[in-house]
């Protein structure tokens, strides 16, 4: 999506009126919740966290006059499955979902019930809305990045690490669907940097020290995480492995940098979450998914890892320490 577009739609959010005051509806309306990561990830729950803050802001409690039913798929396939499945069975008023493999899953099972997406990379590429403006059928909801942030990442890992030449992205297919559009502008911004890209598909957890050990082989490596359910639920495997070769990394999303990972640059999670409850509020109260455009992230966030630079020998320029966001020490 076009950066263009992006500006497009903040500015249109931003017109939109708060529906808090409204009259409240005089039935318990019901919730399913589909999560991606295992039930004790403390991210996972940082997020439905601040869905339900921002639920609570709009006048919705749980047990007053929502019930939420929540289900953590650990990004098991047999279990996003069934527990699609079982949502749905219980006729909710709305499902939000996390991840793209899961809304998939739930667009298999139903066509009816209000779904609301908080965290998708690619909705159109990968059949869920027919367009951002105008999303169509019973799903809408908010996407974390466009593709064109892999030249960014490339850029702030040549800025930080100014000698890497041969560079690899690191995702797993099955939970990146969307990867084509990343690699193509991961391989673009790259030649414009006279860096080589190395595209590293992994498929589950025991490829990660294989993939990252062959990228330390050879001097001047560096490592690019491509944003994906799989790689967030794994970022303490994959910044250890990164930390252990000495590896310069860049990742999507700070927690990553706040496991231990160099550095980080993207949009804010848990402010997905937040807004997600603005659209499951306007939809309990009568509008309908397609009457709601798809979002673009609002919040993005720069996250430098000063004991991992130190690890690694790194000195992080100054003008970049200003820039961030947040600094670890």
């Amino acid at each position: 999506m076009r950066r263009r577009e992006f500006i497009t739609l903040i500015g249109a959010a931003a017109t939109w009126p708060l529906a808090a005051g409204a009259q409240q509806p005089d039935r318990m309306r019901r919730i399913g919740v589909l999560m991606g990561f295992a039930e004790s990830d403390r991210e996972g729950q940082g997020f439905v966290a601040a869905f339900r803050d921002g639920l609570q802001k709009l006048g919705w409690a749980e047990g007053r006059n929502i019930q939420i039913d929540y289900r953590w798929t650990a990004l098991d396939k047999e279990l996003i499955q069934r527990f699609a499945k079982e949502l749905v069975a219980l006729q909710p008023d709305l499902i939000l979902t996390q991840s793209a493999p899961a809304t998939a899953e739930l667009l298999k099972q139903t066509r009816s019930i209000p779904i609301v997406f908080a965290l998708v990379a690619d909705p159109i590429g990968s059949g869920f809305v027919a367009s951002f403006p105008k999303p169509g059928g019973n799903i809408t909801g908010f996407v974390t990045m466009e593709p064109s942030m892999a030249g960014k990442w490339l850029d702030l890992l040549k800025e930080i690490a100014p000698r890497v030449t041969r560079v690899a992205m690191l995702f797993n297919p099955a939970t990146a669907p969307y990867a084509e559009h990343w690699l193509n502008s991961f391989k673009a911004a790259a030649a414009s940097f006279a860096v080589q890209a190395i595209v590293a598909p992994i498929h589950d957890t025991s490829e990660l020290e294989s993939v990252v050990a062959a990228q330390a082989h050879e001097p001047s490596g560096g490592l690019i995480v491509m944003p994906d359910t799989f790689t967030t639920e794994h970022r303490s495997e994959i910044t250890s492995l990164a930390a252990r070769y000495r590896l310069p990394d860049v990742y999507p999303y700070r927690i990553f940098a706040e496991f231990g990972g160099l550095l980080s640059y993207g949009d804010n999670l848990s402010d997905n979450f937040r807004r997600a409850a603005s659209y499951v509020d306007r939809i309990l109260r009568g509008e309908k998914p397609t009457e709601l455009p798809v979002q673009a992230p609002t919040k993005f966030e720069l996250t430098i890892n000063l004991k991992a630079a130190g690890a690694l020998g790194i000195s992080i320029p100054p003008s970049m320490i200003a820039r961030a966001d947040q600094v670890l020490d």
